[in-house]
């Protein structure tokens, strides 16, 4: 049976650390500051930003959250964040997604200074990512918050054969990207992918972010794999499932991570902890 991969317990060692870190901030007089911009009434991203509030009082981050109505105009929200990018005490902006329709969410991002965007997502913190720049820069949460538990786990990635399913930039990209960096040999696939199995059985390291329940069953696995399950799905009885067949998956993986508690409570602390670091680098040049 696999050893679970436990998220809340590595999240819960990340966020004591950052508290330590804003304590020490605070001592020399700087607050660490995130801005989060909620558009609409979807009530998960309502839940997800008062979280994301809750848990950055709670660390001593002085948290900003700015609601506004479904029909806001493009203008008044690009007006904002030009004044989140000029507040001192604003280290972190991100946009709390999905946007209505009407709004041109690109443009938006790329009003947002580089050098505040703690979600990881603007062109040019992409750019640095594929290029494996090794400067200071963001990087998009949830990635970042699987590379923290592998890391944790001591899994090793060099030479690994890794595969990726999911495309998108919140998590796949980002993720094929940083296992690449990590000298993985790296396939992206996703649920459109003919004869997925052949790839999936190859990984050593299989990370699912596709948003198709149950997609990957024990027979696509390898055997001793290392399982990372994204997603995230609630079923009628009210109970959370993921992307990969827990039940089937479990008995041939070396490690998984369970949902809930795996990869979700990672990328709550790594906002945070991207927060502070974001503030420790514009204090020291």
């Amino acid at each position: 049976m696999a050893i679970l991969i436990d998220g809340r317990a590595v999240a819960k060692e990340i966020n004591e650390n950052t508290a330590e870190r804003v304590a020490r901030l605070a001592n020399e007089g700087i607050i660490p500051g995130l801005a989060v911009i909620l558009v609409g009434d979807d009530p998960a991203s309502k839940i997800y930003t008062r979280m994301k509030d809750k848990k950055a009082k709670k660390l001593g981050i002085h948290s900003v959250l700015s609601v506004y109505p479904e029909d806001v105009r493009q203008e008044e929200l690009l007006h904002d964040i030009r004044q989140f990018n000029e507040d001192k005490l604003i280290n972190g902006i991100l946009i709390q997604e999905p946007l209505p329709d009407h709004l041109d969410g690109n443009e938006l991002l790329n009003a947002i200074d580089p050098r505040k965007d703690v979600d990881g997502f603007h062109p040019f913190n992409v750019g640095c990512l594929y290029n494996n720049i090794k400067e200071n820069y963001p990087v998009s949460c949830t990635p970042r918050g699987i590379m923290s538990l592998l890391k944790h786990y001591q899994v090793n990635l060099e030479g690994a054969r890794a595969v990726v399913i999911g495309r998108s930039i919140l998590v796949g990209k980002p993720m094929a990207a940083l296992l690449e960096n990590a000298n993985a040999t790296v396939t992206v696939a996703n649920r459109h992918t003919r004869n997925l199995s052949e790839i999936t059985r190859q990984a050593d390291v299989l990370v699912v972010a596709a948003g198709a329940k149950h997609l990957i069953t024990g027979e696509m696995v390898k055997k001793g794999a290392i399982v990372i399950d994204v997603g995230i799905h609630r079923l009628k009885d009210k109970t959370l499932t993921g992307d990969v067949d827990f039940e089937s998956v479990a008995p041939v993986a070396k490690m998984i991570t369970p949902v809930p508690g795996g990869v979700g409570p990672m990328t709550i602390a790594t906002l945070m902890e991207q927060t502070v670091d974001l503030t420790e680098w514009s204090h020291n040049g």
